[in-house]
């Protein structure tokens, strides 16, 4: 049965979309200012209605289901965790930083003394964008790269011992597992 939305939510939502219409229009413009370099009244008129153009073709791409479920309601990228996003990200840096130093370690040793194996693990997280980051900060993080990910199970080839126990320890959860499960609002 199909749910129909009423005037009230059609508005609410309307609403609730023309701040990151609004901040996307602007941004695009902005960027099309510096790259441009061309400040005459035509040329910025072209470039503002390119901008808004732009930024109405690329609105629907930007909402996203709130949680994996099949009929999760959608909300705009936008939406996000940003402050815990930004707490998040040194840490990411900081990891990526050891891994790079643990692999350059592993490629300066004349025996190379690599484990490479295959790891499976399954991380349950509220909705896709959280899946998302979590696969892609294993897969910035060297010596990880995930293969596959499907439902809230992971498969990622990491090139040692050390790189797959950070991921999926043999007892208890891997570390960027739970702190993807932190900033997006997982209860553990």
């Amino acid at each position: 049965m199909e749910k129909r939305s009423t005037a009230t939510e059609t508005g609410r939502r309307a609403g609730s979309e023309l701040g990151p219409f609004l901040f996307l229009t602007l941004a695009l413009f902005a960027f099309w200012l510096v790259l441009s370099g061309k400040y005459e009244a035509k040329y910025i008129t072209i470039g503002f209605f390119a901008a808004l153009g732009a930024a109405a073709v690329s609105m629907p791409l930007l909402r996203v289901p709130v949680s994996s479920k099949e009929d999760s309601p959608l909300r705009s990228a936008y939406d996000l965790p940003w402050l815990r996003l930004l707490g998040y990200f040194p840490w990411l840096v900081w990891q990526i930083v050891l891994a790079n130093i643990d692999v350059a370690k592993i490629i300066l040793n004349p025996r190379l003394p690599i484990q490479p194996q295959l790891v499976r693990f399954h991380k349950d997280l509220p909705g896709p964008v959280a899946h998302l980051t979590l696969a892609n900060s294993i897969t910035l993080t060297p010596g990880t790269i995930t293969i596959e990910m499907e439902g809230g199970n992971y498969l990622v080839h990491a090139i040692s011992d050390s790189a797959a126990e950070s991921l999926a320890p043999k007892d208890g959860k891997g570390e960027m597992p739970q702190k993807v499960g932190l900033v997006f609002g997982e209860q553990d």
